[in-house]
């Protein structure tokens, strides 16, 4: 999964996402906001907190699975409600919690999906399209996958396999809910350590729902911390991991050390 330096574009002078007074109610229910935030652009965003924090939502809110029941949200300086579907999808690629089954397709074929929003279900693929969806399966390691049933695979393969199909979608941005749920440790730092790969060298915006505050702190640049639905902190991962505003977080006590590598680690007390 080597993957060539690739330098970053010029950073927008516009955040990746803008959230203005964003809130998200359901039957009478208020889930999430008000918020008011940014996630800064061409960085790799841990969106962190208890279950039922919010996060799911807002990350769905950023990806236009949702819309919010007040206030507004803009990508790059542009209200999402602006963009066409298509246009839309050529920027922001989302990943949800739970990846469907895919029985009988090929690893290739899943990871051509992503070039839908470039010429549609039945157009044909171009040099382009080809050229894109070989380097997305050899980024992600794949290459000698690429001809097995998608279902056959491990959980961590697997994993690898919808983000390819995320990166073969060439959008700027990537939103993950929860990626690494379902993997061992091993499989977990592989899929974190490739995402924060395509962040640090091709200047691709992430937002990553994540549950191990330890991980979320060892490869993202930018921490958004959720409680109830309201913003209750955010920063870089030294500020928040510690012991005072992880008890704000989660309700709960921690100690936080530093590991012989330098990284803050947090655990419950």
């Amino acid at each position: 999964m080597n993957m060539p330096f690739r330098p970053a574009p010029d950073t927008p002078t516009a955040p990746l996402f803008e959230v203005a007074g964003a809130s998200f109610t359901v039957d009478g229910r208020r889930l999430v906001g008000p918020l008011d935030l940014a996630f800064p652009a061409g960085r790799m965003t841990g969106l962190i907190g208890r279950n039922g924090s919010g996060k799911s939502t807002l990350l769905k809110l950023l990806a236009r699975q949702d819309a919010p029941s007040a206030g507004a949200i803009r990508h790059a300086g542009a209200e999402l409600a602006g963009f066409a579907a298509r246009a839309f999808a050529r920027k922001v690629a989302f990943l949800p919690q739970t990846c469907p089954p895919v029985p009988g397709m090929r690893v290739e074929e899943l990871v051509a999906l992503g070039r839908y929003p470039w010429h549609g279900a039945l157009g044909r693929r171009s040099e382009a399209d080809r050229a894109a969806i070989a380097e997305a399966i050899r980024v992600t390691g794949l290459e000698s996958y690429a001809a097995r049933d998608v279902e056959s695979l491990s959980g961590g393969e697997r994993q690898r396999a919808f983000i390819a199909m995320l990166i073969a979608q060439g959008a700027d941005c990537l939103l993950l809910d929860e990626p690494i749920s379902a993997l061992d440790v091993a499989h977990q730092v592989e899929v974190l350590a490739l995402l924060a790969a395509l962040c640090r060298q091709r200047g691709i915006g992430i937002v990553v729902v994540l549950h191990d505050i330890n991980l979320a702190a060892r490869f993202c640049d930018h921490l958004v911390a959720l409680r109830d639905g309201r913003l209750v902190a955010e920063g870089e991962p030294r500020a928040i991991l510690r012991a005072e505003r992880l008890e704000a977080i989660y309700g709960q006590a921690f100690e936080v050390l530093e590991s012989p590598q330098g990284h803050a680690l947090a655990f419950p007390v």
